[in-house]
């Protein structure tokens, strides 16, 4: 093989791994499955250090950008039951239901609401949504090692159909698998929420971060959740992600 085309191919190669949409697209190809569950424990903190517990129940279906998932509270007793149906669109925002038993009635969630925190926690209602690729404009900012390993930084900014909270974000991208290591999400007055990824394991050939940290940076509040019982590729049917599953399963 002449050398000259050896080093051409190589240069080549990594000019490609280091355009920032080919990047996104290899993070969103590794983390495909046709669906997930798991059980989460969340601990919430507050400004004063005061530490709640909650947990929930998360299923999804569906191929990235294009799929359903329901998130339903098991405890405390005070949130038991209340769900959140999402269906995410790989051409504009999602749309989100909620259900309250204690009121029996389902609320859907007004894309100016999606900003809001959800139930007690630091997620806010888009941070539930799925962050498909084609909804972002991306750019790369350099490099930078986060926790001990090499991660791409980049800047992305919603295109016009994509309705957010959220004027752009910093993501910084693990070299060796493509994985989110941390999220930096800025509105008009600045950082709004850092959300770190931490626990980095193989499951099932999909490299998934088991603890997951939000920082709200107005309320100084943070919530860590931690996944139990994961699982991908489970057999779920569409009939579980419908506003009548939704009021049935309370």
């Amino acid at each position: 093989m002449n050398s000259k085309w050896l080093i051409a191919l190589l240069t080549s190669a990594y000019a490609l791994a280091q355009d920032p949409r080919q990047i996104m697209e290899e993070v969103q190809k590794r983390a495909q499955s046709k669906s997930q569950q798991y059980e989460g424990t969340l601990e919430v903190v507050d400004a004063k250090s005061k530490v709640s517990t909650k947990r929930w129940e998360y299923s999804r279906l569906g191929a990235f950008g294009n799929s359903k998932s329901v998130l339903r509270f098991t405890a405390p007793a005070e949130v038991k039951g209340v769900a959140l149906l999402v269906h995410n669109h790989p051409d504009r925002s999602s749309d989100q239901w909620m259900w309250r038993p204690a009121i029996e009635r389902d609320q859907r969630i007004a894309l100016q609401d999606r900003s809001t925190r959800f139930f007690g926690t630091d997620f806010s209602y888009e941070d539930l949504e799925e962050r498909d690729v084609n909804q972002f404009d991306f750019k790369l900012l350099g490099e930078e090692t986060i926790d001990g390993k090499p991660c791409w930084k980049l800047e992305s900014r919603p295109r016009e159909k994509k309705v957010s909270q959220y004027t752009y974000s910093h993501l910084w991208i693990r070299k060796d698998n493509y994985v989110y290591t941390q999220i930096e999400a800025f509105n008009k007055a600045g950082l709004a929420r850092r959300i770190k990824y931490t626990d980095i394991q193989n499951i099932q050939n999909i490299w998934t971060a088991r603890t997951i940290e939000v920082f709200d940076a107005t309320k100084k509040s943070r919530t860590t959740l931690k996944f139990e019982k994961l699982q991908y590729n489970v057999p779920l049917d569409d009939s579980g992600f419908t506003l009548q599953a939704l009021r049935r399963s309370s």
